[in-house]
Parts: structure tokens; C-alpha cells; sequence
């Protein structure tokens, strides 16, 4: 298991790796996929971003097959679902870190923000207007929701035990510099 400032420092690497490269992703390669297979996955890090096609993770860190463990939902809201998945990454497969990644012009947040958003939508939006309030600055929303991610996942595991060894940390993902700043806590 990687302790939690080693695993911050790979993510930071990576992403400083990302920045000047033009298609060096981590391991995908053959013997890292029958590896996977054969012995399971023990990924360093849980990220928790955006669906938004223009953040992956994998790339933004420069990690492969099995390093990360990856949970993807529309402005990183939490849910039972995602919850659930956190818990079963941290349980099982002894996984300390969790990032929440949020990014630079997030459309569920710009959603939430102009408080227009139907349909399914707005279970979405709502949660993140209960966080953002009446930030309208996209860029501190985003920051805002982040950070109201990362109390919601603590709020969530504060009584489990297992998660007592876990760090929760917040990042927010530039999608135009390709740059991650992780949050101060």
C-alpha cells in the first residue's frame, strides 16, 4: 500500500509529466493487463471527477491499467452509488487516497449557477447550488463544490472505522493548461 504523501507526489509527478508530453499515458501494455488479471488491481489512488469528456484522469496523472480507481459523475456529486464505490475501493482494495477532482470550466456547475437545469439535471445541479450558494464566479464555485465534496464523502465515512486511515484531499484540474492544484484542506 502507498502512504498517502507518496501517493500525492506520484499524481503531482504525473500531471507535471502530462503537461509536457504529447501522448505518454502510464502502463497499458499486455503483461500489465494479464498482471491486473491474474492478481487483481491495488490502485494507489480513488480519483472522484467530473463525466466531463474533457477530464481523464489517467492521462492528466500519467497513470495505466490498475493505478487508479476511478469514479465519474457529473460535477463530482456524491451519491449512494459513488459512496459506495469509495467504500469498496478503501475496504478491498486497500486503497488510502482519495481525490476529488474537480475542473475549470465545469458545465453542471455553470449549470447550477444559472439555475436553469430540468429533467434528470436538476438532482444534479440542486446539489451543487445547496453548496455553491450564490457564488457566481465559476472558477470559486468550482473550487466551492469541490471542497463540499470532500466534507460530504468525510461526513459520510466520519463513523466508519475502516476509513480511519484514509486521506481526503481536493484538486481542481485546469482543462485548458492541463494543470492540478491540489486544495489546501
Amino acid at each position: 500500500m502507498v502512504n498517502i504523501e507518496e501517493g500525492i507526489e506520484r499524481l503531482k509527478k504525473g500531471n507535471e509529466k502530462f503537461l509536457h508530453s504529447r501522448n505518454e499515458i502510464g502502463d497499458i501494455s499486455e503483461a500489465i493487463r494479464i498482471d491486473t488479471a491474474k492478481n487483481g488491481q491495488h490502485p494507489f489512488a480513488i480519483i472522484i471527477t467530473c463525466s466531463d469528456s474533457r477530464v481523464i484522469p489517467e492521462a492528466i496523472f500519467s497513470c495505466g491499467v490498475g493505478e487508479l480507481f476511478v469514479i465519474r459523475t457529473a460535477g463530482n456529486v456524491m451519491d449512494d452509488s459513488a459512496l459506495g464505490s469509495i467504500e469498496y475501493a478503501v475496504e478491498h482494495l486497500d486503497c488510502p487516497l482519495i481525490v476529488v477532482l474537480g475542473h475549470t470550466n465545469c458545465g453542471a456547475v455553470g449549470a447550477a449557477i444559472a439555475g436553469n437545469a430540468g429533467g434528470y439535471v436538476k438532482s444534479i445541479t440542486d446539489k451543487i447550488a445547496k453548496v455553491i450558494r450564490s457564488e457566481k464566479d465559476p472558477y470559486r464555485a468550482s473550487v466551492i463544490n469541490i471542497k463540499g465534496t470532500v466534507s460530504c464523502i468525510r461526513a459520510a465515512f466520519a463513523d466508519y472505522e475502516e476509513m480511519a486511515n484514509a486521506e481526503i484531499v481536493g484538486a481542481l484540474y485546469d482543462i485548458e493548461s492541463g494543470k492540478v492544484t491540489f486544495l489546501e484542506k
